[in-house]
């Protein structure tokens, strides 16, 4: 006996002739495929569903449901739709040959039966559903690998457009600070020469007013000449106003002096490794930047900041990273605040008082700093804290935000400082972020 391929089939005979049923199965009984039997078409269409046979014998001339019949069933079922069905016949008509192969049969065997002829055919038909099954796990493996190939180039595409984002924007944050540090510079020389000469003014005139002042003293009865032009100058309010002009002045210098300082603090290069850094410097530069936000204005009424610090070590980290977490953080929770307020002149609803309230303590126990840096906005829900980290997600409007400040920071305080920071909020009740920043590491 020939050895066929696809030894281990099963097959499904259906007619109600016993006859013929003994004759088939004898012809193919030492083939080793799995033999199964129907006498009707009602009963092959029930066991085709659950046995599942690799190839079907069906008989056209059957009682009650005939062979097509019985096909058109089979094919109608997706369970068994792509079994193989040969029709087995007597009739040489074309026409119902035509007919069996148009409702899905995919060869006739005629009767009387020939067995190589049978077995030919049979294992003609299990190699091509054999090959057929193959070739559609082959295509469903290869689907899933090409799904699973463009899904991998799809990340690796978008992580190189993330990662090109970011440098630009690290790219941008670096020349900035770059010329802020320069323009600092700059600022500071002629600053501080005019502090000096303020200094040395406000002695000089008042050991004038002083001498004057001596004059009248000593000699109060003055010539018409002199008193006129005392008049014409308004001597006495000069001698009063010009220590108030020198004193105003240098507050103004002392101002424009500690803005630079803070520029110069806010953007300072972080080194190849880390340094000991306040934080509340930091956190105090970061406030002065963003000051002329923080005014009354004619959209907006002032913002106030409650500080309530902690007693801090200095911790190591890159402070220029640092203070981009916080100046990304503040700045939000300033748009927030706005928002709150054009939200409430929307409802014709009062606004209330805005504040920020920076706090940071030390967990010696945790060997970290902790910030905390609440605004009482509105707030937002849960799913949006959800994905308020990620890259590109953003609630500000078309133009305001790249969606990019916040995946920054947790990159800078996670990847970068090995630390933490995670948001919490009530929607109506404001927001909060902490930053965990661990006091020593490498």
């Amino acid at each position: 006996m020939t050895k066929y391929f696809f030894e281990k089939a099963k097959i499904l005979i259906v007619d109600d002739n016993q006859n013929n049923l003994k004759v088939l199965c004898d012809a193919i009984a030492d083939s080793g495929w799995e033999i199964l039997v129907s006498l009707d078409g009602e009963s092959a269409v029930e066991q085709a569903e659950y046995a599942q046979p690799d190839l079907i014998l069906l008989d056209v001339m059957m009682s009650g449901m005939d062979g097509f019949e019985t096909c058109e069933k089979l094919k109608f079922n997706l369970i068994t739709r792509e079994i193989p069905i040969i029709f087995m016949t007597a009739l040489s008509d074309t026409i119902d040959k035509v007919k069996g192969l148009s409702i899905g049969g995919v060869d006739y065997i005629t009767k009387p039966f020939h067995t190589e002829e049978v077995l030919a055919r049979i294992n003609i038909h299990l190699k091509l559903y054999s090959l057929a099954k193959q070739l559609e796990e082959q295509k469903i493996e290869l689907e899933q690998r090409v799904a699973e190939r463009t899904k991998e180039l799809t990340q690796a595409v978008e992580d190189l457009k993330q990662s090109q984002l970011q440098l630009v924007q690290s790219e941008k944050m670096s020349t900035l600070g770059q010329l802020v540090a320069s323009v600092a510079h700059e600022i500071n020389n002629p600053v501080g020469f005019i502090m000096g000469n303020l200094s040395h003014l406000a002695e000089y005139t008042s050991k004038l007013i002083n001498h004057l002042q001596m004059y009248r003293q000593l000699y109060p009865e003055a010539n018409e000449e002199i008193n006129k032009n005392a008049q014409q100058i308004y001597l006495n309010d000069l001698m009063k106003e010009t220590p108030e002009i020198i004193s105003s002045t240098e507050v103004g210098i002392e101002r424009i002096f500690n803005i630079s300082t803070s520029l110069k603090n806010f953007s300072r290069s972080d080194t190849s490794s880390k340094i000991e850094f306040d934080i509340h410097e930091g956190i105090n530069s970061t406030l002065m930047i963003l000051k002329h936000r923080l005014k009354a204005n004619k959209k907006y009424p002032p913002i106030e900041i409650i500080k309530e610090y902690g007693d801090l070590p200095l911790v190591n980290c890159y402070p220029g990273q640092i203070n981009q977490v916080f100046m990304n953080i503040i700045a939000n929770a300033i748009d927030a605040l706005e928002e709150s307020v054009t939200n409430a002149e929307i409802n014709q609803k009062n606004h209330h008082n805005l504040n920020i309230t920076i706090t940071t303590i030390v967990e010696y126990d945790n060997n970290c700093v902790k910030i905390l840096i609440q605004d009482n906005g509105l707030g937002m829900d849960t799913e949006t804290q959800e994905q308020i980290f990620d890259k590109f997600f953003t609630t500000k409007a078309v133009g305001k935000g790249t969606g990019l400040g916040l995946s920054i920071s947790r990159q800078i305080i996670e990847e970068k400082h090995q630390g933490k920071i995670y948001c919490n909020s009530v929607l109506g009740k404001g927001m909060e972020f902490v930053v965990e920043i661990p006091i020593n590491t490498l």
